[in-house]
């Protein structure tokens, strides 16, 4: 878990739009982030195993 003081500051608007840093939506955790389901790749795969995720399916082979 991270933080919480510093998931209260990255909500708050920065002086300069280049120092904005991805978190995820679920946990606050600044590393690891997937942009394109905004969280985490810990939460990711949480939710993913537990079908919350829409089209994202184990891989098999």
């Amino acid at each position: 878990m991270a933080k919480t003081s510093l998931i209260i500051k990255s909500k708050r608007a920065p002086k300069f739009s280049v120092r904005r840093h991805n978190r995820c939506k679920v946990c606050g955790r600044p590393r690891g982030y997937l942009r394109k389901f905004a969280m985490c790749r810990i939460c990711f795969r949480e939710n993913a195993h537990a079908g919350v995720v829409p089209g994202v399916t184990k891989s098999s082979w």
